[in-house]
């Protein structure tokens, strides 16, 4: 039988070595596709490709040893594929620069570089993400704020319909993405020290446990917050995530499938409410039944998506042959159909795959995390690229309505990519605290039998 270390090795390894080979894979990518752009629209490669390679190669490897250096026993496969991610959402992005003449790539990478820094600095300055509980009211106290910001005079700006924007003189953010970070970690605070009293159970109703009506208030509360967010802001898209989140980590920490039960009914009269009261809802909702009934007056988004990655096919047109311009915000809200038409079914199976790989990491990170605080945090955080991708990409295949949250990674956004990186970055120092071997407290373990040592290790 081998020794205990042995015993526990493939799970304390730190596998940096096998992070850097997936780094290498993941910046062939981006850059294969940035080329491949290039060839496809101007029939050579972009004359800067240099430069852009080594700038993301000297985002990457600086990444990669700030993980090495304060995270070594970190998942090896989350900064891959985010980088991965990221980069060809940076060519796609170009892609439709060259077609309307535009500089959102560039403005892209500064965000990336901005992203890549907080989470440099998040890995370094929080060492332990149990620290973070200590702020739990303060956390939710921020959130409540910085969602409130966008409904001020002179900072507050109105886009596409949409209150969710503050300007800072030259500067615009959404405060909701940071907001939706703050509330994760609000929500695992609360729920570690409520959820034995909301696990109770309450009367039974069709073999499920419903429950107590006095334990209601909470999910009231947050079903309130995420229809304020619908009526003031007109955001639908945030609306659906935040009610989503609390929802499923209230389920995680009480395992109790009747407050799904009850969500789910709370969201259905919601939404049934939302519809028959305000107009943009309705007007998605027309759009997602029938996206063809008013193609003269009516939104042209979904319908053209549709077209374009039925064109695109299995395996697409090839990146710079396609007509992704024309669709609206086909670098943002419809990235997706892009990738479709010029990427084909695979590419966007591909997409998804590695989509699934963060949300997977993630949960794992929670399932093998010792304390109960980070168990949640870790879901929750995996929840909300589970969530986002859902909502996006079931609103481009008009599986759902449109909602108008961002792809994670691949849209353009500032915001959004940057409170993206530092979900990432938490993401990995829950998960270097979860790898790391469990100290050995024994002195001397030279004559303790190995079933000793290993229920020692455990």
């Amino acid at each position: 039988m081998a020794n205990s270390g042995s015993f526990l090795g493939f799970v304390h390894r730190r596998r940096r070595g096998a992070e850097l080979f997936l780094l290498v894979l993941a910046l062939a990518v981006g850059l294969g596709a940035y080329a491949a752009v290039g060839l496809g629209v101007n029939d050579e490669v972009p004359t800067d490709i240099v430069v852009y390679g080594g700038w993301l190669a000297t985002l990457s490897i600086a990444a990669h040893v700030a993980v090495r250096l304060t995270a070594p026993y970190a998942d090896p496969v989350l900064l891959p594929v985010v980088t991965a991610l990221n980069g060809l959402g940076l060519a796609v992005i170009y892609r439709l620069d060259l077609a309307r003449d535009n500089e959102l790539a560039r403005q892209q990478l500064t965000w990336m570089t901005i992203g890549m820094v907080l989470f440099v600095l998040t890995l370094a300055f929080l060492r332990d993400h149990r620290l973070l509980q200590r702020f739990t009211y303060t956390s939710g106290l921020a959130a409540i704020v910085l969602l409130i910001l966008p409904m001020l005079p002179l900072i507050g700006v109105s886009i596409h319909g949409a209150r969710i924007w503050i300007r800072l003189g030259p500067i615009g953010f959404q405060p909701g993405e940071i907001a939706k970070v703050l509330l994760v970690i609000t929500f695992a605070g609360y729920l570690v020290l409520h959820r034995d009293a909301l696990a109770l159970a309450g009367r039974r109703f069709l073999f499920v446990d419903l429950p107590r009506g006095r334990d209601l208030g909470p999910i009231l509360a947050m079903w309130v917050v995420s229809l304020a967010i619908l009526v003031l802001q007109r955001d639908l898209g945030s609306s659906l995530l935040f009610f989503g989140i609390f929802l499923t980590m209230l389920y995680i920490a009480t395992e109790r499938p009747g407050w799904l039960v009850v969500g789910g009914a709370l969201f259905m009269g919601g939404a049934l409410m939302a519809l028959q009261i305000f107009s943009h809802v309705q007007s998605r909702v027309d759009a997602w039944l029938d996206p063809f009934a008013s193609w003269e007056t009516g939104s042209q988004q979904v319908g053209n998506s549709l077209f374009g990655m039925a064109w695109g096919g299995l395996l697409g047109r090839g990146l710079g042959l396609g007509r992704p311009e024309l669709t609206s915000f086909s670098e943002s809200d419809f990235i997706i159909g892009a990738i479709g038409e010029e990427l084909g079914l695979t590419g966007v199976m591909a997409v998804l795959v590695l989509y699934g790989l963060i949300v997977e990491r993630g949960l794992r990170a929670a399932l093998i995390c010792r304390d109960a605080f980070g168990k949640l945090v870790a879901s929750g955080l995996a929840l909300v690229v589970a969530l986002q991708v859902f909502v996006v990409v079931g609103g481009v295949t008009r599986l759902i309505p449109v909602t108008g949250l961002t792809t994670p990674f691949l849209s353009y956004g500032g915001s959004s990519l940057v409170m993206n990186w530092v979900i990432v970055a938490l993401l990995l120092r829950i998960s270097d605290h979860a790898r790391r071997p469990v100290p050995n407290l024994s002195t001397d373990t030279e004559g303790a039998s190995e079933e000793t040592q290993v229920v020692k290790l455990r």
